[in-house]
């Protein structure tokens, strides 16, 4: 990638950003209507969606991170997001061609007997080609992208100075997302998607794991002919989950299908361990007899035991319809901002899972999604950035399940997934104290011993309100005094030089020059308070 490019790469990135600031920036100092915010978010979605097309590369999959964030920003901004998905043209035959017989130290012909010089996918990191070997063994062969390297490490310095300046300058809400700890985990997924030798140990520990059944169908892999830059894998036919016309023609039904899927991935979920954290359409395919096949492991997270723990407790909770309990795990987790109230969130909840799905048939159901999305943003509750990879991979098989069965409740098709797999993993008793939990008598009790500690609960809870909108307010003020301080060094240097008068400029220069100076610092003192403050209240 030519320096010029590079340059111009991340002037495209950086200049963007600067005006999607100065634009909010000046619509919350001129106070716009509802209206206007929502026209405003909708534009920037639009020039972002733009650009993410036009550079390519790393930045797309930052836009299909973003899209899966609507419990933090604007539905208007998120609407135009959605869908996003690598639209990347396939790289010329000769710079593949020039990569493979780098990485296999000789000409491709004495290493494949045929390979098709049209790729079956190409997206941003990677091109697939269709090739054979001379046992007559039918593969796919992944080929990194001509300069994606140089072009990930020119993005990621461009969003290290984002992130910076965000940190620095721009007040990030309570209970927002850490800038700095989503970068390292989106630098570490993309470091290692750049890596095939990690994508291969990946799908080997996913075939391992998955050796005994006879539900999922993982690709072999010819590790001779692997590099860092080259994955070839076993060549397997299958059709997408959402090809409706297929599906239909299999022997099993759709509901069983969608059980199938979720018992391959419930256990990802909520056992230590990895996880597949891109599992579309594309990356999730069946056989005729029914199989799921699994491609594409170079986007993997990792479940800890502590966290595999708490998830496990949840839906336990939650299909016990034990909801005392399955609050208090979220708060474990992290989703539950500390001023979040516990018998709200339950009642919520309650209503949530109760929710008849045969009403949603004659629904506007974008509306409603749109809905959900205001009232889950209204809600003190967050996604903590260690869950955003699970979460990514949680909602695309919600997605593709509600696909396969419209008609059926997710949790009546989840339930006896996770019993049977409750008891494979000989925690049935846990499930039947739940379901005891949630009965009328024991909820009598912890009613009374949580009506108990009420009083003092809501006075510790006003005294750190009160405490933090006071210091808060402090910060606004001193911004907006070193601000206007600044506009009126600004107007004087510029009456100085009217009046040809050197006094007066200088001495309004240094006191534009000494405001801006204390803007920034207590720009830096008020990011840091804020992101301090949610760890301190927990």
């Amino acid at each position: 990638m030519k320096a010029r490019s590079k340059w111009l790469r991340m002037y495209k990135i950086i200049s963007l950003a600067l005006f999607i600031i100065f634009q909010i920036y000046w619509y919350k100092w001129t106070r716009k209507s509802e209206a206007e915010w929502g026209n405003l978010w909708s534009g920037i979605g639009k020039r972002l969606r733009t650009t993410l097309f036009e550079l390519e590369g790393l930045l797309i999959k930052i836009g299909q991170f973003i899209s899966i964030r609507s419990d933090l920003l604007p539905n208007a901004f998120i609407k135009e997001l959605q869908d996003l998905t690598d639209k990347v043209p396939p790289s010329e035959w000769r710079e593949i061609k020039r990569i493979l017989n780098e990485e296999w130290g000789s000409e491709v012909s004495k290493k494949v007997v045929a390979i098709e010089k049209e790729a079956i996918a190409s997206a941003s990191i990677g091109e697939v080609y269709k090739g054979a070997l001379e046992d007559g063994s039918i593969v796919a062969i992944k080929v990194q992208r001509p300069d994606i390297q140089s072009i990930v490490h020119t993005d990621f310095r461009t969003l290290r100075i984002l992130v910076w300046f965000a940190d620095r300058f721009v007040p990030i809400p309570k209970g927002f997302i850490n800038l700095k700890v989503l970068f390292q985990e989106l630098k570490q997924v993309i470091e290692r998607e750049l890596d095939f030798t990690k994508e291969k140990n990946t799908l080997l520990y996913f075939k391992e794991r998955f050796k005994d059944s006879e539900m999922v169908k993982i690709p072999g892999v010819h590790q001779e002919l692997c590099t860092s830059k080259v994955l070839v894998m076993e060549w397997v036919e299958g059709t997408r989950l959402n090809d409706s016309a297929a599906i239909e023609k299999l022997e099993i039904s759709r509901q069983d299908l969608a059980r199938r899927l979720m018992k391959i991935f419930l256990p990802q979920w909520l056992e230590p361990g990895m996880f597949h954290a891109d599992p579309h359409p594309g990356n999730v395919l069946f056989t005729r007899e029914g199989r799921i096949i699994l491609l594409d492991f170079g986007m993997a997270g990792e479940i800890s035991k502590k966290d595999a723990v708490s998830f496990q407790n949840l839906i336990e909770s939650i299909l016990a319809k034990n909801y005392s309990k399955a609050v208090e795990c979220l708060s474990q987790l992290g989703f539950l901002l500390p001023e979040a109230n516990a018998g709200t969130m339950e009642k919520l909840l309650s209503e949530w899972m109760g929710f008849d799905l045969s009403q949603v048939k004659d629904m506007d159901l974008v509306a409603l999604k749109l809905e959900l999305n205001d009232l889950i943003a209204a809600l003190p509750i967050q996604v903590p950035t260690r869950f955003v990879f699970l979460g990514r991979s949680f909602m695309t098989i919600e997605g593709i399940v509600r696909h396969l069965a419209p008609e059926d409740d997710l949790i009546d098709l989840g339930k006896p997934v996770f019993t049977e797999w409750l008891s494979s993993q000989g925690n049935k008793w846990s499930f039947i104290w739940s379901i005891i939990q949630s009965q009328p008598l024991f909820k009598i009790f912890h009613s009374a011993a949580e009506f108990l500690e009420t009083p003092r609960k809501l006075e510790k809870m006003k005294e750190a309100g009160q405490r933090r909108e006071f210091q808060f307010t402090i910060y606004e003020n001193r911004k907006k005094q070193l601000f206007q301080l600044f506009m009126l060094g600004l107007t004087g240097s510029g009456f100085g030089i009217y009046l040809e008068e050197m006094l007066i400029m200088q001495l309004s220069a240094g006191i534009a020059a000494i405001a801006l100076a204390g803007f920034g610092v207590n720009s830096w003192r008020l990011g840091k308070w804020l992101k301090y403050m949610p760890e301190k209240r927990r």
